[in-house]
Formats: C-alpha cells, sequence, structure tokens
C-alpha cells in the first residue's frame, strides 16, 4: 500500500447524488479504497446499485433545512457535489459546509473553457469563456463563486472539471439509444459537421481513478484540474464504432452543419455549438501530478461494446426518442446527398 492509499483509509465523505453516469464508479472507488462514503440524495432508485457499506442520506439536496436535519452533527474531510448547476445552488452549499468540511469538491465541466479554444491541447489555465450554451455559463458563474469563497473566506474548494465522461448506461449521442436504432435499420444518421472534428470521450471509471486520488488531497485545495481520457477520435470514428459494436459495419452518415441543427432543435444545436462541435483536445499534465500513476485506459471501442451489450441485455432500456427520431428524418431529408434521402 503506498502513501496515497494509506491516506485514503477512513476518509470520511459525503457525495452529494453519487449514483449518476460519472458518479456511480467514483462511489465504487471511494469504498473500494477504504473510504468512510456517505451519499445523500432524494432515495429515488436508480440504475446503478449502491455499494455496500454506503450510509445514505435521504433529502432533497435543494431544501437547506431537510439536509442540515439529514446530516446532523457530521463533519465529513470531503463533500463533493455531483448535482449543483447554478450559482444559488453553490451558494446553499457553501452555507451549510462551511467549517464542517475539510474539502468541498465541486463539479463544474470542461465546457466552461474557451469555445471554441484558440490554443490547444486546453489547460486549467485556459480562459473560461462560452457565449453559446447557458448550461456553460452557470457552471463558470458557479465557480467564480466558489473562488471569491476561497480567497475570502477560505472555503476549502477544488475544482473539478469532467469532459464527454460515459459510462455502459449511456449512448454518447443526442437522442441516445435511437441512434442505434436507426442504425440497426439501416436508416441515415445525423452527424454534425463534417464528423472530422476530434474529440476527447473519457470512460467513467478511467475517470474514477483520476477523481477519487482527489479526495482529501491538500495539494488540490484552491486548485482546478479537469480529468479526460487520453484518445482523441473523430465524431465519425466515434459513430462507427458504436455502429461496429451494434453489429452495423456500415452505418448510414449524414453531414450537417452543427448550425442547421440548432435551427431544426435550439437545444440540440446549443450543446453542439457550445461543446460537442469544436476540436478539444486536454492535456492532464495536471491531473498527473496530484495523482501519481493515474492514467486513462479504456478504449472507446471497449466502452462501446460495454454499451451496447448493456442495453441488448434488457429490452426496456431499448428507448427511442420520438422527438429526437422525427427531427433526424427532417435532416436527412434536407441534407442527405440524393440517393441516401428517405
Amino acid at each position: 500500500m503506498n502513501h496515497q492509499e494509506k491516506t485514503m483509509q477512513g476518509l470520511k465523505v459525503l457525495f452529494i447524488g453519487g449514483s449518476g453516469i460519472i458518479s456511480a464508479h467514483c462511489t465504487k472507488q471511494a469504498v473500494d479504497a477504504g473510504m468512510d462514503v456517505y451519499l445523500l440524495n432524494r432515495g429515488i432508485r436508480n440504475l446503478r446499485q449502491v455499494p455496500e457499506g454506503v450510509t445514505t442520506f435521504v433529502a432533497d439536496s435543494r431544501d437547506k433545512q431537510a439536509v442540515l436535519d439529514a446530516i446532523g452533527g457530521h463533519h465529513f474531510d470531503c463533500v463533493v457535489s455531483w448535482v449543483n448547476f447554478t450559482p444559488e445552488q453553490v451558494k446553499q452549499d457553501v452555507e451549510i459546509f462551511a467549517g464542517r468540511t475539510g474539502q468541498y469538491v465541486f463539479i463544474s465541466s470542461a465546457s466552461a473553457y474557451q469555445t471554441p479554444p484558440t490554443h490547444m491541447p486546453v489547460l486549467e489555465s485556459t480562459p473560461l469563456k462560452n457565449p453559446f450554451w447557458e448550461y456553460s455559463r452557470n457552471k463558470i458563474a458557479c465557480e467564480d463563486l466558489l473562488t471569491a469563497a476561497y480567497r475570502e473566506e477560505g472555503f476549502p474548494i477544488t475544482i473539478v472539471r469532467p469532459s464527454h465522461t460515459y459510462d455502459e448506461t449511456m449512448i454518447p449521442f443526442d437522442g441516445g439509444w435511437t441512434i442505434v436504432e436507426r442504425m440497426r435499420a439501416g436508416r441515415p444518421i445525423i452527424v454534425p459537421g463534417d464528423g472530422t472534428s476530434l474529440w476527447t470521450i473519457t470512460h467513467s471509471r478511467d475517470f474514477a481513478r483520476g477523481f477519487t486520488g482527489l479526495l482529501g488531497n491538500t495539494s488540490a485545495i484552491g486548485e482546478a484540474v479537469h480529468i479526460t481520457g487520453e484518445e482523441t477520435p473523430s465524431w465519425n470514428q466515434i459513430y462507427t464504432q458504436v455502429a461496429a459494436a451494434a453489429g452495423v459495419p456500415d452505418p448510414v452518415l449524414v453531414h450537417v452543419a452543427s448550425e442547421s441543427i440548432a435551427e431544426a432543435d435550439p437545444e440540440w444545436g446549443a450543446g453542439l455549438l457550445g461543446d460537442k462541435s469544436h476540436t478539444m483536445i486536454f492535456d492532464n499534465t495536471k491531473i498527473r501530478s496530484l495523482v501519481p500513476g493515474f492514467t486513462a485506459s479504456i478504449p472507446f471501442s471497449q466502452g462501446a461494446r460495454e454499451m451496447i451489450a448493456w442495453h441488448d441485455s434488457d429490452p426496456t432500456r431499448r428507448t427511442v426518442d420520438a422527438h429526437m427520431d422525427a427531427i433526424m428524418d427532417g435532416l436527412a431529408e434536407a441534407y442527405a446527398p440524393r440517393r441516401l434521402r428517405l
């Protein structure tokens, strides 16, 4: 057992959330590392099982008094918020956990970085500016609030910026399983742009290994760090690897400008223009310096096989988004080469 593993033993951590796409593997990794793990959530049954030995507080994290009642007199070495998206939510956490934790970890987003970036690879010092997506601007505002709390009040923050992180339950496209159903039926799939922009995609098990090493890590106090995979496939490669895992050797890909997609569906378009349509490559030097030995080792081809197997194992998981299905039909009719039109 190395020094880092020893310091993790018995660490008392509270995850607000803790059973989502990214956080579930972090919860398991924390338990496996010997931490004393608590979750705070609404007690709603989730796709992912909570590991044995975890204590769950049932409360709505948006209800300040309910949170205070649930945690009682507990003090935590680390508190991690997986579910805060606005400054108002973060402000409440600062009020609740000031003096109750040795470290508060806020889950921000790599989409907060300058979009589109002027320099790559993206570093933690890359400016935070996203004029396209309100989600990202809210995350930036949350970071600003926490940075001020750290500088002015000594509130012990660590900011973590995941990029596109997935697990077996998540098909990494807008529309989810709808895309796979269309692939298997030989129907056209809408790919933003020309599909050649490069995209960093990260398995949540890889993320968890880096993330867990930040908990209780005094060198991470006051710092912001991203945790991403090392693989940067093009979007064409991401779509074709999912198709191959689904048994479709030659999917029908139709390339449509992100602006045209935004015109057809503003919500889908906001996530493209504010995030996914831009090449994003990250430098992971900082997380490796804070968590020696960290590496992302799961290739997307393996992750794609895991997600298809998970969905195929239960028909109830294979749901089609009728709205997205119709939007794709319309875009394909408008933009596909004539020989591919519906």
